[in-house]
């Protein structure tokens, strides 16, 4: 069939032609972002899952919600390394800009802009423009201790926000490589404007691990935000994320064939994408038959192989991917810390830095107490074919 029509999307952080199975996610948010902006209470959420399962897409998704709601939106991503300060300054200066622009607000937000040069020097972070047309705010957000200060920051965009009967919303991408200072005080800000009713929202996406970090850096943390799972669909909505984009273009999918999709990519959403497409491709039309599914497999998994794993797989050290490579040779996951320990020929306790640095880089995750998977769905079946 004509690649030129071809309706899926299998891209990073591409929106799917068929959003299917996240109406429950994308209601919670909408209700979220409408109680926000009208004064009332709402909770914040943190969205959680393994890659591929289309939280980032989840996240572009609740930006155009939020847009339509009356909330300015920030959206960030948190790279490894990075600080809190450096990743949220020129939000936040773009967020009170706006504000000023807004006689109710104009007074509170251009205090917030004095303050937010205090910060950048308190912090050392140069980034053009950034508060040069404006004096400092003498104690606020001035105190160079990231706790005390983004509550501060926030408390400012909040109440600017509510005079000018808008709220603001934060997006935050890949929470689980801010670092622990930096998530307790996101965290602090976060559970400060909740306790104050001002309209300011925080949606983080992250692996599954960001609940237990979030439980650790503040124990009200598991109080504070929802904590919607983005799993894989289920046989129905995985069924419905393929079937209808062809319906909607005038093509069709044999059930057969269906059913061959939907099993072998056990409905995680990127596999669904990848290998739709690649049907298309190779299909003559209208109907894409078993024998178009069967024979766009293997392209499907070389393209996997070669991009999705492969770029995580590139990551590691020769010592984390001997690691992975025992896990993956014990079968499925989760995985008993001491069987792969044993199945090394090491003690658990030898390799527990080895342990650290893949979970840290975002491979893999603590299941339970003693117990580890990876991150990466079907990453065990790409570690076998390697061998």
């Amino acid at each position: 069939m004509d690649p030129y029509r071809n309706p899926f999307a299998p891209g990073a952080g591409s929106r799917p032609p068929e959003m299917a199975g996240r109406a429950e996610i994308l209601e919670q948010a909408r209700i979220a972002c409408g109680r926000a902006v009208r004064g009332r209470s709402a909770r914040s959420m943190l969205l959680l899952g393994l890659r591929g399962t289309g939280k980032t897409v989840l996240l572009n998704e609740i930006a155009k919600i939020a847009e339509d709601e009356g909330l300015l939106v920030s959206k960030v991503e948190a790279p490894e390394g990075e600080s809190l300060a450096r990743l949220l300054l020129p939000e936040m200066r773009k967020v009170m800009r706006s504000l000023s622009t807004v006689s109710a607000a104009r007074q509170i937000a251009e205090r917030g802009l004095r303050a937010l040069r205090g910060f950048a020097s308190i912090f050392k972070i140069e980034i053009a423009g950034v508060g040069v047309e404006v004096e400092p705010e003498p104690g606020l957000a001035d105190s160079g201790d990231l706790k005390y200060d983004l509550p501060d920051l926030f408390g400012v965009i909040g109440r600017a926000a509510k005079a000018a009967e808008k709220g603001w919303i934060l997006l935050i991408d890949e929470v689980q490589y801010l670092k622990e200072p930096d998530l307790s005080a996101l965290i602090v800000a976060v559970h400060r404007m909740a306790q104050d009713g001002l309209p300011i929202l925080l949606v983080g996406a992250g692996l599954p691990q960001v609940a237990r970090l979030a439980g650790e850096a503040k124990s009200y943390a598991e109080r504070l935000f929802l904590y919607p799972g983005v799993a894989a669909l289920d046989p129905e909505a995985a069924a419905l994320a393929v079937e209808k984009p062809l319906e909607d273009d005038g093509a069709s999918i044999a059930p057969d064939a269906l059913a061959a999709i939907v099993a072998r990519t056990h409905g995680y959403p990127f596999f669904l994408q990848e290998w739709a497409s690649a049907a298309w491709n190779i299909a003559e039309g209208p109907a894409i038959t078993l024998m178009d599914v069967e024979a766009s497999y293997a392209e499907t998994l070389a393209a996997l192989d070669e991009g999705f794993f492969r770029v995580r797989l590139d990551r590691l050290t020769r010592a984390e991917i001997e690691f992975v490579k025992a896990m993956s040779d014990l079968g499925d996951g989760p995985y008993a810390m001491a069987d792969v320990a044993r199945a090394m020929g090491r003690s658990a306790q030898s390799l527990g830095p080895t342990r650290a640095n893949v979970i840290a880089k975002g491979m893999i995750y603590s299941t339970d107490h003693g117990y580890l998977d990876f991150t990466v769905p079907l990453f065990a079946d790409f570690m076998r074919r390697q061998a």
